[in-house]
C-alpha cells in the first residue's frame, strides 16, 4: 500500500525525483525514487531532516501555533516538502528545481488523508 501510494505521487508530480515515508527517529519506512533520485541518497538526507521536524514541532509547540503540518526547503539543486501524517511520521518529496511545488504539495496532501486510517495507533 505504502509503494503504491508514494508512486501515484511520483507519477502525478512532474520532475520529482523521489517520495518517502520517514519515522521522526529517522528510519525510512518506505520509498520509491524516479531513475533521477536514484543517486540523490535520499533516505539518508530525509534521516537528517528529521531534527528539522522535530524542532519546528517543538517551536510550533512552544510558541503556541499547535501542530505542524508541512515545512518547505528550497535548495539550488532540489526542493523538499515533508508533510506530517501525524507526530510521529511523515511523508518527503523531493524535487527538481523546475518542479510546480504546488502540485507537489497537493499529492502530498492527498496522500497523507489517504494514510492516516494506516498510522493510528
Amino acid at each position: 500500500m505504502f509503494k503504491n501510494a508514494l508512486t501515484a505521487i511520483l507519477e502525478r508530480t512532474e520532475n520529482s525525483l523521489g517520495a518517502l515515508i520517514m519515522g521522526t527517529d529517522g528510519i525510512a519506512v518506505e520509498q520509491v525514487l524516479s531513475d533521477e533520485g536514484q543517486s540523490l541518497n535520499l533516505d539518508v538526507a530525509a534521516a537528517e531532516f528529521t531534527s528539522l521536524i522535530r524542532n519546528a514541532q517543538r517551536t510550533g509547540s512552544d510558541i503556541g501555533h499547535g501542530r505542524l503540518r508541512e515545512l518547505v526547503m528550497a535548495y539550488d539543486d532540489v526542493s523538499i516538502i515533508a508533510r506530517l501524517i501525524n507526530d510521529e511520521y511523515f511523508l518527503l518529496l523531493a524535487l527538481r528545481p523546475d518542479a510546480v511545488l504546488g502540485r507537489g504539495r497537493f499529492e502530498l496532501r492527498k496522500a497523507e488523508l489517504d494514510l492516516i486510517p494506516e498510522f493510528v495507533v
